[in-house]
C-alpha cells in the first residue's frame, strides 16, 4: 500500500491530467509557441492571483483558487514538457505523444515529493496555505532570475527541480483545501 501523501498526490495529478487531456482537445498544442520565461510569466500570474484574493478576502472574478493551482500545476508540467522538447520545432503534437511526457515528468516531480516528504516528515500538512502560496512565488522569482542569467547558476538547484517544486507545493494547498472531496 502506498503512502497517503502518494495516492492523494496521483489522485490530484490525474485530475489535472484530465483537464489537461480536455484543453489539448480543444486548443492543440498551441502552448508550444511559448519560450520558458513565458510560461514562468503565466505561472506567476496565476500564483500573484492567489495570493492577491488571500490577502484580500474577496474576489471579483468567479475562478475559484482551486482551477489557479491546478493552473500552475499543469503549466509547470507544460515547461518541463518544453524542456524535454526543446531541441523539437514542432508547434502541434498529438496528446498521445504528449500523455507519456506528461506522465514522466509528474512521476518524477512525485519521487521527489516522496524523497521529501522522507526527509521533512510532511511539515508541509502544518504549513499555511497562504505561506505555501508565498513558497510558490519565491520559487518563481528564482526561477526568473535564472531565467535572466541565461540558466547559470553557481550553487542553486536548476529550473526544472524548481518547477518541480512549484507542482509539489501547488499539489499541498490543493490537498489542504480538500479539493479532492468536492
Amino acid at each position: 500500500m502506498e503512502p497517503k501523501t502518494v495516492s492523494e498526490y496521483r489522485a490530484v495529478i490525474q485530475v489535472c491530467k484530465e483537464l489537461f487531456a480536455r484543453k489539448t482537445k480543444d486548443y492543440g498544442t498551441a502552448w508550444r509557441i511559448l519560450r520558458l520565461p513565458s510560461i514562468t510569466d503565466q505561472i506567476f500570474i496565476k500564483a500573484q492571483r492567489i495570493r492577491s484574493v488571500q490577502e484580500k478576502g474577496t474576489q471579483k472574478v468567479d475562478d475559484n483558487i482551486t482551477d489557479e493551482f491546478v493552473g500552475i500545476i499543469n503549466y509547470c508540467l507544460i515547461a518541463l514538457i518544453q524542456i524535454e522538447l526543446q531541441n523539437d520545432p514542432r508547434t502541434e503534437i498529438e496528446y498521445d505523444e504528449l500523455e507519456p511526457l506528461y506522465d514522466k515528468a509528474a512521476e518524477v516531480t512525485r519521487n521527489l515529493l516522496s524523497d521529501k516528504n522522507h526527509d521533512y516528515g510532511e511539515a508541509w500538512r502544518e504549513m499555511r496555505i497562504s505561506s505555501i502560496t508565498d513558497i510558490i512565488l519565491m520559487k518563481l522569482l528564482r526561477v526568473k532570475q535564472i531565467e535572466d542569467n541565461e540558466g547559470k547558476t553557481l550553487v542553486s538547484e536548476g529550473i526544472e527541480a524548481n518547477y518541480q517544486d512549484m507542482i509539489n507545493y501547488a499539489v499541498f494547498c490543493l490537498i489542504k483545501l480538500n479539493f479532492l472531496k468536492k
